[in-house]
């Protein structure tokens, strides 16, 4: 059976590099032997004598030991540690050194451009140069498409939308008309960008949509997960920021504003009109009512229920979201009620009550 980085490879004979190769790659030390090849890379416990690891922690300093790995980048306060492996990079930062290294051994395909003749480009629309669209792809009329943008299969693209330079979006996407992508915007399969939010009035006896009329606004370098969903703004934008990551199953409500730097974990849920700081990061399932504001470099972490405002730079958890130290605290006297019911239960009992 071929290994994991033999099977990432498709067709053609994969790149290689040498220890010394990678070592001036990323600006580190070689030890042991210089001319060991490396094709591919892969964790510690899964790694073949082609492959190229690294040990940035030391709590892997087990998995270290016994890995049969070709290289592997270490951090220079583990660089004595004992392991089998014939070559090792001594480098300040492995993890980062390593996204040095993948592009090498993971050359990234020739793109290809044009327009597949299946597509639909609407009246008015305006493709830059160099831009890649895919089959039965539709877009709409007065779009725009900037320079080396690549637009996958089963896109479409709305009406008057506008996509930036050098932007990559993956097949089935759908980009609703109001939807505005900056440069370099990465948008993974299935995502859905403006569609309306769910905002209605209830009025005479029955619930009355409210016409969104604002913009979904990308600022560049954002990368959306596949399947996500941002609607556009009601009557105001919905607007993220500059270089923030959203990863899958991601639901982003009207006017919602994201500022720049984000980091927003898979399934996570902000309802309407939130604001959220520059460099927060929100883990996974964590979820947003309506209206409140996290400050700059706030954290919430896995499921936190927000109800309220977060200060800039706290970190919360729970649900009902609170500071994170406080709810340990509550957590763990939550766990001891147990224990105290059964020795009151007890005591109780030997009193023949």
């Amino acid at each position: 059976m071929p290994s994991d980085s033999q099977r990432t490879h498709f067709g053609g004979e994969s790149p290689s590099l040498t220890a010394e190769a990678i070592a001036r790659l990323v600006g580190g030390t070689v030890r042991g032997e210089g001319t060991a090849r490396v094709r591919g890379v892969a964790p510690l416990d899964r790694a073949t004598s082609d492959d190229l690891s690294f040990l940035a922690l030391p709590r892997y300093t087990a998995l270290f030991e016994h890995t049969r790995a070709g290289v592997v980048l270490v951090a220079p306060e583990l660089a004595d540690a004992p392991s089998a492996v014939g070559s090792r990079v001594v480098v300040a930062q492995p993890l980062e050194a390593m996204l040095r290294v993948l592009p090498e051994l993971y050359p990234a395909p020739p793109r290809a451009t044009g327009v597949h003749p299946t597509a639909i480009i609407g009246r008015g629309a305006r493709l830059g140069r160099n831009v890649a669209v895919g089959a039965y792809t539709v877009i709409g009329d007065g779009a725009q498409l900037g320079d080396d943008a690549v637009i996958g299969a089963h896109v479409s693209v709305g009406a008057g939308v506008t996509v930036d330079a050098d932007c990559w979006v993956a097949d089935g996407v759908t980009l609703y008309p109001g939807a505005m992508l900056g440069r370099r915007v990465r948008v993974h399969a299935g995502a859905r960008l403006a569609s309306d939010g769910f905002g209605y009035v209830f009025a005479e006896g029955e619930h009355r949509k409210i016409p969104h009329v604002g913009r979904c606004v990308l600022g560049d370098d954002v990368e959306i997960g596949a399947n996500s969903t941002i609607d556009r703004g009601s009557v105001d934008d919905t607007v993220i920021g500059a270089g923030t990551k959203i990863d899958n199953l991601v639901h982003v409500a009207h006017n919602v504003r994201i500022g720049r730097l984000c980091l927003i974990m898979a399934q996570v849920g902000i309802a309407g009109s939130v604001h959220i700081g520059d460099g927060c990061v929100l883990a996974g399932q964590v979820g947003v009512s309506g209206h409140h504001t996290i400050g700059d470099g706030a954290r919430l972490a896995a499921q936190a229920g927000v109800f309220g405002d977060i200060p800039a730079g706290e970190t919360w958890s729970g649900y009902p979201a609170r500071p994170h130290n406080e709810a340990l605290r509550a957590h763990a006297a939550l766990f001891r009620l147990s224990g105290l019911i059964r020795r009151i239960e007890k005591m109780l009992a030997n009193a023949g009550v």
